[in-house]
């Protein structure tokens, strides 16, 4: 139980001590006004069945009162619990929220890469969804199996054979609700997997949407989303189905207290060992402590469903971020020695040795599926390498603080992404306490400020999710100057001109022109005419470092940098004949 505790309170449980209290002394407080009652009943019963000659008045009066003032405490209780319970929830699970988005940012990147699109964003919001309704609900669960213990004990000071009757099916309960616990568990689990692949094949539908149209993809060429949803569907009722009459049957275990404290009490009344005072508060106590207990067992599946999706959250969390506590150092000679990477069984990069020097421009060109684009993340630290060593200013990046190393290098991709939010603000990302004039002088220098300045809203015009209201060129400027405004000593550009209009390639390379001035830049580069003057061109091929070089030294070798310039020269005319 408690390390159900500590996955649906994402490692905090004593976030429930408060709104348990309140919950606790609510259903406790709420069983008093039933004492007072029975009081009443055995004052009148005495009057009437003449044990008294008189009314007790003050006393009803008094038992009256007690009725009164219990369920003000009831209510108060109720408001108190409420209040604690669902204040609890929705905050833990928002900072719970918030604390797993810090963790996420944290991770390789290739962890997250292994993952489906919609696997994390469904652990984010609908995970979280239910931790909120598991933590909303422990308070109940525990009062309601609290307080019949704590009824039981006290009835059996009064009478211990009514007592016993009274939960009398209790044990017959919880071996049932154990006994089908493993069984709920297993189908939980498929459930719950049923419901991401559902998520993720719908994500995969709506980013898809434009190939869905273009090639009117319906029906069986497009089956898997419909697959999901039926999957789903019969994994819902499969768990509702299967386990729901076990729950019914342990309820009805537990309801047959009633019934049994009945039989008991008329028993015992009439062989005289009871009164009926005794027998009324029984009664009275029976039809409402088996109330909450029945609430919680109903609420118990979604409890134990719950507790899984703590789980898949805790698991994340306890992925290990990358290490590093060091400094970068002041230096920004980069250095690879004998790096091998991979994605799972595919080695992308094999025994890579480098050297790039600070304040050098260095090419990285190859055929497609060399690891170019490999070998600047492995720079950048989005991975670790499988073996060997990768050096910044002498030292191994593994040693560093990722963050503290980032603070260092500036990489602009080839798909550009922008944040659903103002153009201020997609620039300001790269420098957060930059102020307009700042942010203005980048734009220029990126060649975007024209082009901004002309929009509705100018700088506080938003952007769709991605830039989708932006070109290609725009969004690659605007990338840029998010680069310039960041303001570090290594640039690393990833084809940040491949997909370019020639206007557009001619306004993004005046731009990268300003952003590498006086910085060690690597770029990876399809064109390779723009790499000519490059300090240092590397060629890579099946992972391997074939030739390095300059441009002339490179061409005069006749290798493969010669074979593709020499492709790229022929296929620079090409244009489609009638």
């Amino acid at each position: 139980m408690l390390k159900q505790l500590h996955n649906i309170t994402t490692g905090n449980p004593k976030k429930l001590l408060k709104p348990i209290r309140w919950a606790v002394f609510a259903n406790l407080a709420n069983m008093f006004p039933f004492g007072c009652m029975a009081m009443a009943v055995a004052m009148l019963y005495a009057y009437y069945a003449k044990e008294q000659a008189s009314l007790n008045i003050q006393g009803l009066w008094l038992a009256w009162g007690g009725m009164v003032l219990f369920l003000a405490l009831v209510f108060i209780g109720e408001l108190k619990s409420y209040r604690s319970i669902y204040r609890s929830g929705y905050a833990s699970s928002a900072a719970g929220r918030a604390n797993l988005a810090e963790h996420i940012r944290k991770l390789p990147l290739g962890f997250l890469m292994s993952k489906d699109p919609g696997e994390l964003g469904h652990m984010m919001m609908s995970d979280f969804n239910q931790l909120e309704n598991a933590v909303t609900n422990i308070p109940q669960l525990v009062s309601g199996a609290l307080v019949p213990v704590l009824a039981f004990v006290a009835l059996s000071f009064m009478d211990w054979q009514i007592a016993v009757a009274m939960f009398a099916g209790f044990p017959v309960s919880l071996l049932v609700l154990w006994g089908i616990s493993g069984l709920e568990r297993k189908l939980g689990a498929r459930h719950a997997r049923a419901k991401i692949t559902a998520a993720n094949r719908l994500q995969e539908y709506l980013l898809g949407m434009k190939i869905i149209k273009a090639y009117n993809l319906r029906g069986e060429n497009f089956s898997r989303l419909g697959q999901a949803f039926y999957r789903y569907m019969n994994e819902s009722i499969k768990l509702e189905g299967i386990l729901g009459p076990f729950f019914l049957v342990a309820i009805a275990f537990i309801q047959t207290g009633l019934s049994l404290i009945t039989m008991a009490g008329v028993y015992l009344l009439l062989g005289g060992e009871i009164t009926v005072p005794l027998f009324a508060l029984f009664l009275l106590a029976g039809t409402h402590v088996f109330d909450p207990l029945s609430v919680a067992i109903l609420r118990l599946p979604a409890f134990r469903y719950d507790v899984m999706a703590g789980e898949r959250i805790v698991s994340l969390l306890k992925e290990p971020v990358m290490a590093g506590e060091k400094e970068p150092p002041a230096d920004h000679d980069i250095r690879l020695e004998n790096v091998t990477f991979g994605y799972g069984r595919n080695t992308v990069l094999d025994n890579v040795s480098l050297e790039m020097k600070a304040g050098t421009l260095t090419a990285i060109v190859g055929p497609s599926g060399s690891g170019k684009s490999t070998l600047l993340r492995l720079i950048a630290r989005f991975y670790d390498p499988q073996q060997g060593r990768v050096l910044f200013g002498g030292s191994d990046e593994r040693e560093m603080d990722p963050e503290k190393l980032m603070q260092k290098i500036s990489m602009v991709f080839q798909d550009v992404y922008l944040f659903a939010d103002t153009i201020t603000n997609n620039i300001r990302y790269g420098r957060e306490n930059a102020v307009q004039e700042e942010i203005e002088a980048a734009a220029k220098e990126a060649c975007c400020h024209d082009f901004i300045a002309r929009l509705p809203q100018g700088y506080d015009t938003m952007v769709g999710e991605g830039g989708s209201t932006l070109s290609g060129g725009e969004k690659q400027r605007i990338s840029i100057a998010r680069a310039i405004l960041k303001n570090v000593p290594v640039i690393l550009l990833d084809e940040a001109t491949s997909s370019l209009d020639p206007e557009n390639e001619l306004e993004v390379q005046k731009a990268i022109s300003r952003l590498i001035q006086g910085r060690t830049v690597i770029l990876i580069a399809h064109r390779l005419k723009t790499v000519v003057k490059a300090d240092n061109i590397i060629v890579l091929d099946k992972g391997k470092v074939v030739e390095q070089g300059t441009h002339a030294a490179l061409l005069s070798n006749n290798g493969l940098y010669a074979r593709l310039w020499e492709l790229q020269m022929k296929t620079g005319g090409w244009r489609i004949s009638a």
